[in-house]
């Protein structure tokens, strides 16, 4: 069976010490999977780290050695390779302690993006850390940002996110997935791109990870999607003394709780409407989201919510 298994950012940690920490946790369960015979499409987050790659950017800009203007689109490219480099070799170590020798490769992935996308009128991404309501008023004055609270875990700073329409190197994924290599592509949702004639021209924006995950599962065919973050299963009436856990719904069920508003945008909302997305696409699909660490249970139908 070939499933997609999208890692949430916040997932990977807030530092390249806890990153590397979860991701020696994150490929042992990524590896149960691959030797328990089913192909692996893998994709990642980018939320925290590509704000801080932006935000190291723009302060060693300030120092002597000035650094030239980086577009949003550069550190997407930049968090695709460090994160990238971090997964391939962890799931390449665990998988040879295993005695499977199955090759992993990180591929710069390309989404496309309609350039006339309303996302870039009204930016909605959150990406860095979090900050105090306090914090976030000073940066918005300070450097012009857009912040909003998320999820009630603080402030971050907000930037457009465009639908993905497609990825750039498809074939090429699909091509290394024949030939039964371990494929990480469109992480961080991939670096957003608009088509202009035989040019591929970068967009100021980050595409969220979940939809691009949705997309990239349906071009490489794959029967299962799996989204792995912060939190062992959907919520309903996240954080209210009501708060219930849910362990499966159907893809109706699931937009009620939309109309509702039970998901917060930025956070779970968009987990839950690429899983819709990705199980309509096609006869026979399902959706899992679920923690990190349950990656295989959540496989197998004992952790997380399936989405049906």
């Amino acid at each position: 069976m070939r499933t997609t298994i999208a890692l949430g950012g916040n997932a990977l940690g807030n530092t390249l010490t806890e990153q590397m920490i979860a991701v020696k946790s994150t490929a042992k369960a990524i590896a149960s999977l691959i030797e328990d015979g089913n192909e692996v499409v893998l994709t990642h987050g980018n939320g925290p780290q590509v704000g801080m790659i932006n935000l190291a950017m723009e302060t060693s800009g300030k120092t002597e050695a000035k650094t030239p203007y980086i577009p949003m689109s550069v550190c997407v490219a930049m968090s695709q390779g460090y994160i990238g480099y971090d997964l391939q070799n962890a799931l390449r170590e665990e998988l040879l302690n295993r005695g499977l020798s199955v090759p992993v490769a990180s591929i710069i992935t390309q989404t496309i993006v309609d350039e006339n996308d309303p996302a870039f009128q009204s930016p909605s991404k959150p990406i860095g850390c979090f900050y105090t309501e306090e914090e976030a008023k000073a940066l918005a004055s300070e450097k012009g940002y857009k912040l909003k609270e998320d999820a009630g875990r603080g402030w971050r700073r907000v930037v457009a996110s465009p639908k993905p329409v497609g990825i750039v190197e498809k074939e090429t994924v699909k091509a290394l997935l024949s030939a039964g290599q371990v494929v990480i592509a469109a992480g961080g949702g991939g670096i957003p791109v608009r088509v202009q004639g035989n040019h591929l021209a970068g967009a100021g924006a980050v595409v969220d990870k979940d939809f691009a995950a949705a997309v990239l599962a349906d071009i490489t065919g794959s029967n299962v999607l799996m989204i792995l973050t912060a939190v062992d299963k959907i919520c309903i009436d996240f954080n209210k003394p009501s708060q219930r856990k849910l362990d499966r719904m159907t893809v109706e069920e699931a937009r009620n709780y939309i109309k509702e508003g039970h998901f917060a945008p930025g956070s779970m909302l968009p987990k839950v409407q690429a899983a819709i997305q990705f199980v309509e696409g096609g006869p026979s699909r399902k959706a899992v989201i679920c923690h990190l660490s349950d990656a295989m249970d959540g496989f197998l139908g004992k952790a997380g919510t399936l989405i049906y």
